[in-house]
């Protein structure tokens, strides 16, 4: 077993969890001086340590992909919810393994950096059961592969702050999320999950649909999560927002797709 340093200064091996975290804290100790607690850094090792024994997706892109359906994970999809991110959606990319999308509503502080994968899982599943959390899956023959967060902007922590003198949180749907797995990337399907969290958007009585793409991500699938700026342009949304690291962008949801 092995995990990454996330400085990348280093490859950490051992033949179980135990052991490679108590390396990795070794190394943390000799190597660096980092500002985060110590059980911050133990967890971080373990959950990448866990997560390369339950990645057990494909990390090679398919050259072509089977039907592609979307549908919103209620009740009865959950399974697939947790299949998905269980196994798939970070195969080859563990130290992100621990996320399950709870990051944007409840984000990480100073004092707990990092938070143990399973007790994000099981905020994300009561969050999902309760409606905290909204979002869609896109199946490729029948098999989860790419999930987008579009809950309302209310439910977001992370984007609390976001145009003050705009519409009524509750009254926003932010896509604040998307995550495809190896296999099935750059094939179109977050563009297929946006269209449909627009045309949804009325039904859910939105009046509005948000994205929020980074101002200069590096040249990585995953560093897009947020959705590139592209993806929005391309369906009418404008900025209405510019800050630091990110934009808003924002589309009334009553209008039909541009696209």
């Amino acid at each position: 077993m092995q995990i990454e340093c996330f400085d990348g200064d280093a490859t950490i091996e051992a033949d179980d969890v135990e052991a490679v975290v108590e390396r990795f804290m070794e190394h943390a100790r000799d190597s660096h001086d980092w500002p985060y607690p110590e059980a911050a850094i133990r967890t971080y090792a373990r959950n990448c340590a866990e997560a390369t024994e339950r990645l057990t997706g494909g990390t090679e892109r398919l050259a072509e992909i089977g039907e592609v359906t979307v549908h919103p994970v209620t009740e009865d999809r959950i399974d697939d919810w947790l299949r998905f991110f269980d196994h798939d959606a970070f195969a080859g990319n563990p130290e992100w393994a621990s996320c399950y999308c709870l990051e944007p509503h409840v984000p990480p502080t100073d004092d707990d950096p990092e938070r143990p994968w399973r007790e994000v899982r099981a905020a994300m599943v009561e969050r999902i059961r309760s409606q905290g959390t909204y979002g869609y899956l896109a199946y490729v023959d029948d098999v989860p592969a790419g999930w987008v967060n579009a809950s309302a902007r209310s439910q977001y922590g992370l984007y609390g702050s976001v145009d003050p003198e705009g519409p009524d949180p509750s009254s926003v749907i932010g896509v604040s999320c998307f995550v495809v797995a190896p296999p099935y990337r750059q094939h179109g399907i977050a563009s297929l999950l946006l269209d449909r969290v627009i045309a949804d958007a009325s039904g859910r009585g939105a009046g509005w649909v948000e994205g929020y793409p980074r101002n200069e991500p590096n040249n990585t699938d995953a560093d897009h999560f947020r959705g590139p700026r592209s993806i929005y342009e391309s369906r009418g949304f404008e900025t209405v927002e510019q800050r630091d690291r990110d934009q808003v962008m924002r589309r009334p949801a009553h209008r039909a797709p541009t696209t």
